[in-house]
């Protein structure tokens, strides 16, 4: 599609961008505003967030905030049937690793340049993951094994839960001036930390913990299959698995070319044996519970979950380029 300018845009601000850089939100309103007709929207928590999405009309939303406030927005549309058909556009804002996942993306985290892309930008297929509990997936999945779970934890937020806790979702908004994911986000931080804290070792007799000296080997016993292909089984612990949608690692490819319809997968063992690296449509991973990081958010503990690519899923306002 071509320039929206003239086009209504419904411009959803986060509230923690507000709180975060209140400038860099007064500049992307006035420069959305002075090129299309935009209704500003304020929500102050996940349910007024929700509701004002649904009211957009013919409106075209743009997020203004961080990563989980665009993973919010495309979650909600992914639960209504509704996100091929709505172009999604961004204006990041937030601390560098709040706003990761929009950068790799290819979303513009300047400002002004970003709120032009939305302008004058075009429209780009981007492939997602889902997985069999309704779960998104954007930019890369990653479930860490041994002690690199506890780095993966830090400053996650925990998506939406289903009754058993397992579900992966998006995150919702503020309620007040507080996050209501902070709680959860400490509790899962500290689930985390424990599934990568080494065990105490019994001390030796000149009050030395035995085998101190020795550098414990992070793993985790997971089997793990690609398109039905047995990469991994429960009998060689696994140091880590990456899942990118696109074919890419490190990114979030469109849904042609480069590999689209597949996604990049990755298996890391400990010990700094060779990866093994394959592209797959779907990808199935089981075990004792496991989280795994999506994106921005933690999600699990988990027994089994399958991560399937679903190619062009989604649209997203992109500089041309």
């Amino acid at each position: 599609m071509d320039s929206v300018r003239g086009y209504p845009l419904l411009v959803v601000i986060d509230p923690d961008a507000r709180s975060t850089d209140g400038e860099a939100v007064r500049i992307a309103k006035d420069v959305l505003c002075a090129g299309a007709g935009a209704k500003i929207c304020l929500p102050e928590g996940p349910e007024e967030f929700a509701r004002m999405l649904a009211r957009r009309g013919q409106r075209r939303p743009v997020v203004i905030g961080d990563d989980r406030a665009l993973l919010r927005v495309v979650g909600l549309l992914h639960k209504e049937r509704e996100l091929g058909g709505v172009p999604l556009s961004m204006v990041p804002v937030g601390l560098p690793a709040a706003v990761a996942l929009s950068r790799t993306l290819g979303i513009p985290t300047d400002t002004v340049a970003a709120a032009r892309a939305v302008l004058d930008g075009g429209e780009r297929p981007m492939d997602l993951l889902t997985d069999d509990s309704d779960g998104i997936v954007l930019g890369s999945l990653r479930i860490p094994g041994g002690s690199e779970a506890t780095g993966a934890g830090r400053g996650a937020s925990v998506p939406q839960q289903s009754s058993a806790g397992a579900r992966g979702g998006p995150v919702g908004s503020v309620n007040g001036h507080r996050p209501w994911w902070k709680p959860y986000a400490r509790t899962a931080r500290t689930a985390l930390s424990l599934l990568g804290a080494p065990a105490a070792a019994p001390r030796s007799g000149d009050g030395e913990r035995a085998g101190a000296r020795r550098t414990r080997v992070p793993g985790q016993r997971l089997r793990i299959e690609a398109d039905g292909v047995l990469l991994a089984d429960l009998d060689r612990p696994v140091r880590g698995v990456s899942v990118v949608p696109g074919g890419r690692p490190g990114t979030a490819g469109p849904g042609a070319g480069d590999g689209g319809e597949l996604a990049e997968v990755i298996v890391h063992w400990p010990g700094g044996a060779r990866p093994v690296r394959t592209r797959a449509r779907a990808v199935t991973v089981s075990g004792a519970d496991f989280h795994y990081r999506a994106d921005a958010l933690v999600g699990g503990p988990v027994r089994t979950r399958t991560w399937t690519v679903q190619p062009g899923a989604w649209r997203l306002q992109l500089p041309r380029g």
